[in-house]
């Protein structure tokens, strides 16, 4: 004995399958005397796949709006970090920056020799004295 698996369906694709085999038995079994019928069923069918590529269609909105809010977060981060570095770099490294920007080189920061690790990094702010005890 041999089963048939059936693939699980969306009630709309059901409701189509069903629809268009009742079109084809009354196609069949007819001899063009409903015309009427037949295009009710077929307006129906058409309805069907407009509420279903609808439903695609809004869902893959959703994920689109999804991504370019995830995207403006980004770009909105990168904005501040870009506006950070430009305040901590020193008038000599945004130079050099421009200068390879427009001669279109690797980014990679290449130092004079003998300034080392320490000119990239930032100065520290020495912290606040505090006059008295504190409570």
């Amino acid at each position: 004995m041999r089963e048939t698996v059936i693939p699980e369906q969306g009630p709309e694709e059901m409701a189509m399958k069903l629809l268009f085999w009742e079109l084809e038995q009354h196609l069949k079994s007819s001899s063009g005397a409903s015309v009427v019928a037949i295009d009710n069923k077929i307006e129906q069918a058409m309805d069907l796949v407009k509420s279903h590529l609808m439903y695609a269609v809004r869902e893959e909105v959703e994920v689109l709006k999804e991504q370019i809010k995830e995207l403006i977060e980004r770009n909105s981060q990168l904005e501040q970090e870009n506006n950070l570095l430009k305040t901590l770099a020193s008038p000599e490294q945004l130079a050099q920056f421009q200068a390879q920007v427009q001669s279109g080189s690797p980014s990679a920061p290449t130092q004079p020799p003998g300034t080392g690790a320490q000119q990239s990094t930032p100065p520290t702010q020495p912290a606040p004295q505090s006059s008295g005890p504190s409570a």
